[in-house]
């Protein structure tokens, strides 16, 4: 049956949007908002074939490997080329333990951790109504806002902090550290819409991130990751 495999195409649009702003981000002069536009089209595809894999009742094996190789690209590997650049593009001082030149390389440790992640999630039996452990797709999307900031924003003091070598570090581990830890993190799949404890964190969440996105713009994305992270920690204890 054709229809089996229509999750599997969104999955694959997922891919090809990974691959497009791979080659995107290795530009030396890259359009942000082009860039941004198809990251977010690609987690989008991601969300939706999941989605069209539960409602038309084709959710099969292939289609969860095939999902995961797909994040590694557009939500694994693509916010540890986002930290590369940033940190190729920081002004901030040597590092005294090790070469400037070299330490750029330590944002693929954002992917190696995607991957584990992935992977481990592939093999586990998760619960259906929260996350153990941060998304990578939200990894990204914060990741992702990190990029917006330091190109578009004119405020001098939040761009050098992004770009600050001891920032991105510490950023690069504990990504990785919330990627892989038994944290519970808020999910955002509705069994009904009903309001109860569980519905009302996301009603929270939803109206709050539309509200702040509507006033601030992108600059209010790492302000929504840290209400995300802060409702999940409280929510779900």
């Amino acid at each position: 049956m054709i229809i089996k495999h229509v999750p599997n195409l969104f999955t694959l649009a997922n891919l090809f949007c990974g691959c497009l702003a791979t080659v995107f981000l290795f530009e030396n002069n890259i359009n942000v908002n082009t860039v941004t536009l198809i990251i977010c089209l690609g987690i989008f595809f991601d969300l939706l074939d999941g989605f069209l894999a539960r409602k038309l009742n084709v959710q099969s094996k292939l289609g969860l490997e095939l999902d995961s190789l797909a994040d590694l690209i557009t939500s694994g590997l693509i916010p540890g080329i986002i930290i590369f650049r940033l940190f190729k593009n920081s002004n901030a001082a040597e590092l005294s333990f090790i070469s400037t030149e070299w330490i750029a390389y330590f944002a693929f440790f954002i992917t190696m951790a995607s991957a584990y992640r992935l992977a481990n999630f592939n093999i586990k039996d998760s619960p259906t109504n929260y996350f153990i452990g941060l998304p990578v797709p939200a990894n990204t999307i914060m990741i992702l806002s990190l990029l917006l900031i330091s190109e578009l924003s004119t405020n001098s003091f939040v761009v050098e902090l992004i770009l600050n070598k001891y920032f991105l570090i510490s950023l690069v581990i504990i990504s990785g550290f919330l990627m892989n830890s038994n944290l519970k993190f808020v999910s955002f799949k509705f069994n009904n819409y009903l309001f109860s404890k569980e519905n009302n964190s996301r009603y929270f969440l939803l109206l709050s991130s539309i509200i702040l996105f509507v006033l601030l713009g992108y600059i209010s994305i790492p302000l929504i990751f840290l209400i995300y992270f802060t409702v999940s920690i409280f929510s779900l204890r």
